[in-house]
């Protein structure tokens, strides 16, 4: 049974502790020397990028773990440069994506985004990354990969967080003396304008040294870039990841489940066999499939609005969960958490429209489940089977896309099934072209009583009206006028009178 306290903290933190916390200002250093700070944030490389491009307003995005060093950084940008900066702090989303929104707030015509990224491509305002040139021992990565390969004709392709991109062309070079079937992964940023952005990673233009064949298979996603060798699948092939774990490689993970993965971290210059449960995993992303297909009303919260076609998959959700006969919202509130969400009891669901890394979000918390669109997507468009396959990016469903399915038409027959959570019969789909037009007019009116009074069909509207309890209501009239009496004093959950 949980106690009030538990509820409480669920909902929100606790302001006392908030209140009391201390924080150590003597732990953090920010007196590093003049070459360390050149060559983790790549200061005469940022000015140039500005100078060149004759940038007047530059905005600069930090994760909050940089934020200790943002003034220093703007001040020898400003000096070194005729731009002026505006540091962005706290992010609307995610801090792996560009923030582009906050930065036209400020009128900035560029953003150098520091730190971890998605490389989800952005388009409004040129852009640089400086992800940053964290430490990593390769003696200890090199030992730790060989341990995790005993045998040097092992296929592995070699993933990593950007932040370890320049040592990953050493490393791999390293590497090939002895496994010589080894594939390095490059970077790919067509949407940054800056230059010199793939930070010591191989080339774009090569793949394991050469150019392709006409055979081999160049695999391009979340950014990254590699080529198999002909005649080998991807599912051939083993994931080796240098960087911590987190939402990077949980990504990885979901979308290559057939391969199996390893990693290494180099903050702690230890190697693992990666243990995840991908097919329980799995599982539990088809049971958030069948809630999808039991809902009636889904909210579709939109969590990016830097990262491109987010506007087209909003359309293209809105017009499967209409077809499939479900009514939808949309809801545009920055950062998630169970407090904000819990407000609209109405919704039987939430799909979230972010970058990759940011969609799979653990949902445990929720009164709702929160389902990715690739997942919605399953739930309401009868003509795409589930294969195992997982998408995280949204841009694979749209048109051009290398999991895009057509919609089916409107008139089409609708789809009668068991639920495997209710067990009940459901149907997915618009009875006709008729229905669909009265489901899309929140506006449409239908008699309510024999004084033919009429009411909308409105879905919230219609679950308010089932509630025991539905706000305030006025009864002028109805009620004798008191004298003003003294209320309570203090906040909600401590009231002075109650101790």
């Amino acid at each position: 049974m949980l106690t009030s306290d538990v509820m409480t903290d669920a909902f929100s933190s606790n302001s006392e502790l908030v209140i009391q916390r201390c924080v150590d200002v003597n732990s953090i250093k920010t007196d590093r020397s003049p070459g360390s700070w050149e060559e983790l944030y790549q200061i005469s490389e940022t000015c140039h990028f500005i100078n060149a491009n004759q940038f007047k307003k530059v905005a600069l995005q930090f994760p909050d773990e940089l934020l200790v060093d943002s003034i220093q950084i703007s001040a020898e940008i400003e000096k070194n440069s005729k731009a002026k900066t505006y540091i962005l702090g706290d992010t609307s989303y995610g801090s792996c994506c560009v923030d582009e929104v906050a930065a036209e707030h400020v009128g900035a015509d560029s953003i150098v985004h520091y730190g971890r990224t998605c490389l989800s491509p952005s388009k409004r305002l040129p852009l640089m990354y400086v992800f940053g040139r964290r430490p990593i021992d390769l003696q200890q990565c090199i030992l730790a990969f060989r341990e995790l390969y005993p045998d040097s004709q092992s296929h592995v392709v070699i993933l990593y967080d950007v932040i370890y991109s320049h040592a990953i062309d050493v490393l791999v070079q390293r590497l090939k003396q002895t496994h010589p079937s080894v594939v390095a992964s490059a970077l790919v940023m067509d949407h940054c304008h800056s230059h010199g952005q793939t930070q010591g990673s191989p080339s774009e233009s090569d793949c394991n040294g050469s150019e392709p064949g006409e055979d081999s298979k160049v695999v391009q996603k979340f950014g990254r870039r590699f080529c198999l060798e002909e005649g080998v699948s991807i599912g051939d092939y083993c994931m080796f990841f240098v960087g911590q774990e987190g939402a990077t490689l949980t990504n990885f993970i979901m979308t290559w489940n057939r391969s199996p993965f390893s990693s290494f971290d180099p903050e702690t210059s230890t190697g693992r066999a990666e243990s995840v449960n991908v097919n329980k995993a799995l599982m539990k992303r088809f049971y958030a499939i069948e809630r999808a297909k039991d809902a009636g009303v889904v909210g579709i919260l939109v969590g990016t609005l830097g990262v491109a076609s987010y506007l087209a998959i909003i359309d293209r959700l809105k017009e499967s969960i209409r077809r499939a006969g479900k009514k939808s919202y949309m809801f545009a509130m920055g950062k998630l958490n169970v407090a904000k969400l819990a407000n609209f009891m109405e919704i039987d669901i939430y799909v979230l429209v972010a970058c990759p890394e940011n969609s799979l979000l653990d949902s445990s918390e929720f009164y709702r489940p929160v389902v990715t669109p690739f997942e919605m997507e399953m739930a309401c468009n009868s003509s795409r089977e589930w294969t195992g396959e997982y998408f995280t990016d949204f841009k694979d469903l749209l048109p051009g896309g290398c999991s895009y399915v057509d919609l089916p038409d409107a008139g089409e027959e609708t789809v009668a099934d068991m639920s495997l959570i209710t067990g009940a019969l459901r149907v997915t789909g618009l009875h006709s072209s008729e229905e669909a037009e009265s489901v899309c007019q929140s506006s449409s009116l239908v008699p309510r009583n024999q004084n033919m009074s009429v009411a909308s069909t409105n879905t919230a509207a219609g679950f308010l009206s089932g509630r025991t309890w539905q706000g305030l209501e006025p009864r002028l009239g109805e009620t004798p006028v008191v004298k003003a009496v003294e209320g309570r004093k203090g906040i909600a959950i401590a009231y002075e009178e109650e101790g």
